[in-house]
């Protein structure tokens, strides 16, 4: 039997939901993985007593991203519909989040840490957003990195596809705190501002700051999948730029 894609336990005393990407060294977010923290993420929904939700990749990187071969044609509708409903479960588990980022945190791995309220991350970690360069977009990240980092930076992460170190990346607001054990940091955050609180309160305290976030994301998100999978994935380039990416060559770009 293999093991789990995710590991899930409970933190300081049960209040803590610690869920761990347990596909080193690249912890991709392939189908399996996506579905292990939907899973985990529901089953918490029913569970009191939770003050927050700690992400981390086990080993040296938090994240690689969203498996390439799932974007290709014939598979990535259904891999943007279950990604996005992964975010959709977190708005609807509402709870603080909050992402300890070692390593690499690219593309999708980045889309999931930046949603959270609080990314602690190591000052060598690398942050990007690479989907360009493989000749598609980030539709999470589309939506999310203007409102985390400013209009002008996000432009820059998502037009160039460039990763930044955590240094710059808490000098753009991307991340919001350095530490060389970002686990620890994370978990002392939650300790002095969260774990003192009412759960419940906490709870609704983060549906009324997110509200109008939150339905903007849901709006928002249809419009821009609709975009990838009905413009975008019409194009030549983007099938021909992944393609490259599993073939381990440089792309041809047709510009069309």
């Amino acid at each position: 039997m293999s093991a789990p894609p995710v590991l899930a336990e409970r933190l300081e005393e049960g209040r803590v939901l610690w869920l761990r990407l347990a596909r080193p060294k690249a912890n991709v977010l392939d189908a399996e993985m996506v579905g292990a923290l939907r899973t985990a993420l529901t089953r918490a929904a029913g569970e009191g007593g939770l003050h927050a939700v700690l992400l981390e990749g086990e080993g040296p990187n938090f994240s690689y991203g969203a498996s390439v071969a799932e974007h290709l044609p014939g598979r990535v509708a259904g891999m943007l519909a279950e990604f996005h409903g992964l975010f959709f479960d977190l708005i609807r588990l509402g709870r603080p989040l909050l992402a300890a980022v070692r390593g690499h945190c690219l593309g999708g791995g980045l889309e999931l840490a930046a949603f959270c309220q609080h990314v602690v991350a190591a000052p060598d970690a690398r942050l990007g957003q690479p989907e360009i360069q493989l000749g598609v977009f980030a539709p999470v990240a589309s939506f999310l990195l203007p409102r985390r980092v400013g209009q002008a930076r996000a432009d820059d992460l998502l037009l160039t596809g460039r990763s930044v170190p955590g240094t710059e990346a808490l000098s753009m607001g991307l991340v919001d705190a350095l530490a060389e054990d970002p686990h620890a940091a994370a978990l002392a955050w939650a300790r002095t501002h969260l774990l003192p609180l009412s759960a419940a309160s906490v709870a609704m305290a983060v549906r009324a700051a997110r509200h109008e976030f939150h339905a903007a994301f849901l709006d928002q998100i249809e419009r821009l999948e609709a975009l990838y999978l009905d413009r975008l994935m019409a194009l030549e380039d983007p099938v021909e730029g992944l393609q490259a990416f599993l073939e381990r060559r440089l792309p041809h770009w047709s510009h069309a």
